[in-house]
């Protein structure tokens, strides 16, 4: 009885651990020029490839804003709730091949999204166009 108990706290040790290894979840977006928090951006799943939506705005002025720069479907859509992140896939220990919006200016750049090697509560936020790119580090959130 007591291999059981032990076995069963060893299995839940090591879904925690596989857990806190992933990028699915909440993170605190973080603007790289300025330090301010902006948003979270909630992380998941869908059809085996990885999508990012904003879940919370924290300037009250901002809340309501539709994303009038964006195009296609996107276009003058909330950017509450927002997709900004799409059609990810797994590349080694990142994921790549999809984009990045940025609902300021409506621009959509290539993507990776990469644990941070030293801390996995950061995420490395890289859009990027050709050989340019610009890097954020993401928080999560508990």
């Amino acid at each position: 009885m007591k291999n059981k108990h032990w076995l069963l706290i060893v299995v839940l040790l090591m879904s925690l651990s596989i857990n806190s290894q992933s990028i699915l979840g909440q993170w605190k977006t973080v603007d790289d020029k300025t330090g301010e928090e902006k948003s979270i951006v909630e992380i998941y799943m869908k059809n085996g490839k990885v999508y990012g939506k904003i879940v919370d705005i924290f300037d009250p002025e901002k809340r309501d804003l539709p994303c009038q720069f964006c195009e296609g479907a996107d276009y003058n859509q909330p950017i509450l709730g927002l997709n900004i992140i799409k059609e990810m896939t797994k590349s080694g220990n990142a994921y790549k091949n999809g984009t990045i919006t940025n609902p300021e200016d409506g621009k959509v750049y290539d993507c990776r999204l990469k644990l941070d090697e030293d801390d996995v509560n950061k995420l490395q936020v890289r859009g990027y166009v050709a050989f340019f790119y610009r890097t954020q580090y993401w928080i999560r959130v508990n």
